[in-house]
């Protein structure tokens, strides 16, 4: 479907800091409800996702996937080990880990013991060097040692699923891919862009509703947003820049000043001097 809005970037972020303006609440009302919003035709809500995506990009435009590696086998190994982990633990714990395995036959002939020590912190560290040791073997079996580039080779590795495969497709080989970790389907499904909760069908309904180049960006700006403002119980409503957009605003705190202390990171002030903060 191809889609043309007239809204420039500037303009879709004019708006924001009135739009996220507190409401009054009703007499009596314990919660403040989601915004109410009309029967959304399909074309609108594409033209929505895409003028969203857009403010993101002014928003975050230095998104990147936040763990650290210089190699695709690095990539994979950092993203397996970022399971139930932060990325902040895992890059505390790579650079050894990757100076002592630099290859996949490393990972294939490794003392298993000395492995799990290198990844403990990590956790869930002997299931983690399982499919490490497994990813090792099976690119040196089938690959000679270097780590496919197609989605259908990489789920087929030990410890490599879609999402693992579609950060390793956009990150290390520039093939577009959606990411859909916790902070991404909470979002989209806040947003209203789609209901599902597999992590597949979000791939796919998101991926229908934006141009298929923007995928791997619009992943690490959908992440980002989710880690800085729109947190999980108390989102920043008030200083959104998606507020104009977002059925669900209202569901944080809607107070600018109030919303101001909840953002994260270190865009924060950039992300307050959009909306006039």
């Amino acid at each position: 479907m191809r889609v043309s809005p007239s809204e420039t970037a500037g303009n879709e972020l004019a708006a924001p800091a009135a739009a996220a303006a507190p409401r009054p609440a009703a007499a009596g009302a314990a919660k403040r409800k989601t915004r109410s919003r009309q029967a959304e035709t399909r074309l609108g809500l594409v033209r929505r996702a895409r003028r969203m995506n857009r403010v993101l990009a002014v928003a975050f435009p230095d998104a990147h996937c936040e763990l650290d590696f210089t190699t695709p086998l690095e990539l994979a190994v950092a993203t397996i080990l970022s399971a139930q982990c932060t990325d902040t633990r895992v890059n505390m714990t790579t650079p050894a880990l990757f100076a002592a395995y630099p290859d996949a036959r490393a990972y294939a002939e490794a003392n298993r013991a000395e492995l799990e020590e290198y990844i403990r912190p990590t956790g869930f560290y002997r299931n983690k060097a399982n499919s490490l040791i497994g990813l090792g073997q099976a690119l040196l079996a089938d690959y000679d040692g270097e780590l496919p580039h197609t989605m259908e080779e990489l789920v087929r590795l030990p410890g490599i699923g879609r999402k693992t495969a579609n950060v390793i497709l956009g990150n290390a080989f520039g093939v577009p891919g959606i990411t859909v970790d916790t902070h991404f389907g909470r979002l989209v499904r806040r947003w209203g862009w789609t209901t599902e909760e597999d992590p597949v069908k979000v791939e796919y309904a998101v991926g229908e509703l934006i141009e298929r180049k923007e995928w791997t960006l619009l992943s690490h700006r959908v992440i980002f947003h989710g880690r800085r403002v729109c947190h999980s119980r108390k989102p920043a409503c008030g200083v959104c820049v998606l507020a104009k957009d977002c059925p669900s605003y209202g569901i944080g705190p809607t107070d600018p000043d109030t919303a101001a202390a909840l953002v994260k990171g270190p865009e924060a002030e950039h992300l307050l001097e959009l909306v006039g903060r």
